[in-house]
Formats: C-alpha cells, sequence, structure tokens
C-alpha cells in the first residue's frame, strides 16, 4: 500500500515552488489537526514531512547546478571548516 510519491524533477521551478508552499501547508494544518483532535492515520504525518524534505531538496539541487565555479567551491570550504569543528 505504497504511497505514490510526486516527481517533482518534471515540474518548472514556478511549478516546484507552488507545490513546495500547498505540502508545507497541508503539513502544518495535519499537525493542528492531530494536535487538537487527533487523526486516523499519524503515519500520513511522516510521509507528507518526506514529501516536502523531498521538494526541499529537488530545489536545493536546482539552486546548485545553477551556481558559478567560486560558489560551489566556498561551499566546499565552509563544509571542510564545519567538519573540522566536530
Amino acid at each position: 500500500m505504497a504511497k505514490d510519491t510526486i516527481d517533482f524533477k518534471a515540474m518548472s521551478d514556478a511549478e516546484l515552488g507552488t507545490e513546495l508552499a500547498s505540502l508545507e501547508s497541508q503539513l502544518i494544518q495535519m499537525k493542528f489537526d492531530h494536535a487538537s483532535r487527533g487523526i486516523a492515520n499519524p503515519v500520513e504525518i511522516r510521509e507528507m514531512r518526506r514529501e516536502v524534505a523531498r521538494a526541499h531538496t529537488e530545489t536545493r539541487s536546482r539552486e546548485m547546478v545553477t551556481m558559478s565555479p567560486e560558489e560551489l567551491e566556498m561551499r566546499s570550504k565552509l563544509r571542510a571548516r564545519r567538519r573540522r569543528q566536530r
């Protein structure tokens, strides 16, 4: 009974942004409903949270594709510095 996931890769940037905003508002509403009266299947919250994360991941990967080599190098330096601090 696996739920079908949304294909974010096939969406345009505008569609992805709209879908992300919609998913986030649905997640907030679902959390509110669950806190106030409970929902039939609380696992739906986890599935919705994961869909939001998938949308954010696709958005970030598209941002990284448009980054210049200098921005990517700076990002690598920041990540290396954070690893050393751990």
